[in-house]
């Protein structure tokens, strides 16, 4: 592979985006070392920046930094998968809760309209794990709380190198989107504490599937 022309932003910044993608791709598997004089080379780049992205990597849980044996693709347990569920339940209810009492009625259209992708995309694994997540950002985004928004984009991430996606698993698709469903019904009734619960069993599931 030849050396890629990198956007004039840090150049670390660049290459920890692109190490990002293909550990979620999966070219870089969970628990995989990872050869850095090789990607230098291929991206032909000095191991610094290199190193300061892995060093971001880390940061977010998607890398793991082992002494003298350098950065390794981080391999996530079944208490690994629990614990971000959790904390993503919790994060994620509080929001729908948030959005159940503040949102404007045009928000709530949009909500509405991206539910509507993902009973169009059932039969599309693919575009419907994309609007999924745009559904569960565009929340996030109307409940308007920055922090927030941080701590569940590096959860989502963590959440991604699981090799077992709930939504993979056969008519959990289909599961999904009536929680997806129960969850707006609980919206447009503008009831939070409805609209709270509906969340949390919409992670419980997603828990128990991807188990």
């Amino acid at each position: 592979m030849s050396a890629l022309s990198l956007a004039p932003r840090a150049l670390y910044e660049e290459v920890a985006e692109l190490l990002r993608q293909r550990i979620f791709r999966r070219e870089l598997e969970p628990g995989s070392w990872i050869d850095e004089v090789k990607l230098a080379q291929e991206y032909g780049i000095s191991r610094t920046p290199l190193r300061e992205a892995l060093k971001v990597l880390a940061a977010e849980g998607l890398v793991t930094m082992k002494v003298r044996r350098g950065a390794y693709v981080t391999e996530v347990s079944e208490r690994d998968l629990s614990d971000v569920y959790h904390l993503l339940a919790l994060l994620e209810s509080d929001a729908a809760a948030v959005v159940a009492e503040r949102a404007t009625d045009a928000q709530l259209k949009e909500l509405q309209k991206l539910h509507q992708e993902l009973e169009a995309a059932v039969k599309n694994r693919d575009k419907f794990f994309a609007v999924n997540e745009r559904f569960h950002m565009r929340l996030l985004e109307l409940a308007d709380n920055r922090w927030r928004d941080q701590m569940v984009a590096d959860l989502r991430k963590v959440m991604k190198l699981n090799r077992h996606n709930s939504l993979l698993k056969s008519g959990r698709i289909q599961e999904s989107l009536a929680e997806h469903a129960a969850l707006m019904d609980a919206l447009a009734r503008r009831d939070r504490e409805a609209a709270r619960e509906r969340m949390q069993e919409h992670f419980r599931n997603g828990l128990e599937a991807a188990a």
